[in-house]
């Protein structure tokens, strides 16, 4: 089945990883866009910083970014460095610079180094672009554990402010921040509490930091994804039952792929965008 696609009769694999899950180990791999996406150097020049970028969502922007002429720096969790060397090796394969700073999100300290590397390797941060998440789905509140909870806010809310604060130092006039909600910030799943929580957190605190930092000339967006086939889902994000028809309940009548939502973060960070700010793209295949 291509992205394209809507096929009735497609179902998912069933299978699970440990968290936080390898994209190379997925079936079917999603679509990071490396063999299709066509740049035009919209984003000639960017220095970014991307989290979460081994994999999924922040992987496809990742590419996207260096097919349109931009340098990065990409984070993501030690347990995902096979993955990371891959999206290395297709950037490189571009011709672009890229730096990986493997560590957890959930250190404050670690967000203090993690720019510290960003100014060391690229000079300056112009494009901030947040996708790490955590998610793990449970249908019993009483079950949730402090634990998680508090991983999940850390990792998912209290790094954004973590790393916001570090880079300003380091972000020009006319830079840009792109955070990542979801669907979940308007309708939030039965099973995704904790999730869907952060979500809204994350969307309100980027409307806020729009106005705060306005006057710094720095624009600060949100993409919102809806059901996107990434390793998220398979390591613990999705319900074990809800992934054959995953994605299957939005009127496109199928899930969505990383690289159909990296346009978005393109979008946002390039000058075509310059008068956008406060403002969260859905890329939801209709669900509202």
């Amino acid at each position: 089945m291509t992205k394209m696609q809507h096929d009735d009769d497609f179902k998912f694999p069933t299978q699970h990883q440990p968290e936080p899950g390898l994209q190379s180990k997925m079936s079917p791999q999603p679509d990071d866009g490396s063999t299709t996406y066509a740049g035009c150097n919209r984003l000639r020049g960017k220095k970014v910083l991307i989290t979460g970028a081994d994999s999924g969502i922040g992987r496809a922007v990742a590419i996207a970014y260096a097919n349109e002429g931009a340098d990065l720096v990409l984070n993501y969790l030690p347990e995902e460095e096979s993955d990371a060397q891959d999206v290395r090796r297709i950037i490189e394969s571009l011709g672009r610079k890229v730096e990986l700073v493997p560590g957890d999100l959930k250190d404050e300290a670690f967000n203090k180094e993690l720019v510290k590397q960003t100014v060391l390797s690229l000079g300056k941060i112009d494009t901030l672009v947040l996708v790490a998440g955590k998610q793990q789905a449970n249908t019993d509140i009483t079950t949730i554990s402090t634990g998680q909870m508090i991983d999940t806010y850390t990792t998912n809310v209290f790094s954004l402010i973590w790393l916001v604060r570090e880079a300003l130092e380091y972000m020009p006039n006319g830079s840009s921040i792109i955070t990542t909600n979801s669907i979940q910030a308007e309708d939030p799943s039965a099973y995704l509490i904790d999730y869907a929580g952060t979500k809204a957190a994350i969307k309100n605190t980027t409307f806020g930091l729009a106005k705060q930092l306005a006057q710094r000339g720095i624009r600060v967006n949100s993409v919102a994804p809806g059901p996107i086939w990434t390793p998220l889902q398979v390591a613990g994000g999705q319900l074990a039952e809800n992934i054959p028809t995953f994605g299957k309940d939005t009127p496109l009548g199928r899930a969505g792929q990383p690289s159909e939502v990296a346009g978005a973060y393109v979008f946002l960070a390039s000058d075509e965008a310059s008068y956008i700010t406060a403002t969260s793209i859905n890329v939801t295949g209709g669900l509202i």
